[in-house]
């Protein structure tokens, strides 16, 4: 057995509750896996698979924004555990700034982007009807001048948010194999 000292996983005393976790890992994974989806289906000669694929990722955006209201309403009213002092002191200014500066970015990111998607599948006249049941109301109206100004903002608005998701993967590394500090261990799964 690896002791806590020598683990290079090692969690600072105050992580993130279960729930939070669990939402962090779901929305990420849920986002890089609608983000590789989108480019592969756009890719795709049209077909009956790739009218699959879209179906497919129109129920996966509403439930990547589900799972961010849920997130949003968690972090509302759980208050997350706050850097630790020996960390925070450690980080430069722009650290400090870049941090937030992404985590606001990303969640304001986390409604966008699904939310535009909605907007562009509705104004292009192709409702979204959830998991084949559950027929959505349309977020615009039809109106094809509308859907095609709306698709590119939905594509840069998910490149911008894969981008910074990236950032913030590369941020919790650096904090794991350079500065060594046990960051990342406030989120990684596993025994309280």
């Amino acid at each position: 057995m690896v002791s806590s000292s020598t683990s290079p996983f090692k969690a600072p005393a105050a992580r993130y509750s279960r729930t939070a976790i669990v939402l962090h890992w779901a929305l990420g994974l849920a986002i890089l896996g609608l983000f590789g989806v989108g480019l592969y289906m756009t890719s795709l000669p049209f077909s009956p698979a790739r009218l699959k694929l879209y179906n497919w990722h129109k129920w996966a955006g509403i439930t990547l924004l589900a799972l961010s209201l849920l997130r949003l309403l968690w972090r509302a009213t759980h208050r997350p555990p706050a850097l630790p002092a020996s960390i925070a002191s450690a980080m430069p200014a722009w650290q400090h700034w870049a941090h937030h500066g992404t985590h606001y970015a990303m969640y304001a990111l986390f409604f966008l982007v699904p939310l535009m998607g909605w907007a562009y599948s509705s104004a292009a006249g192709f409702p979204i009807v959830v998991f084949g049941v559950l027929p959505l109301p349309d977020f615009v109206p039809v109106d094809k001048a509308l859907a095609e100004w709306i698709k590119p903002l939905h594509e840069l608005s998910a490149f911008a948010l894969v981008g910074l998701a990236g950032l913030h993967i590369a941020a919790a590394l650096k904090h794991q194999l350079v500065d060594k500090d046990g960051l990342i261990g406030r989120m990684l799964p596993g025994r309280r």
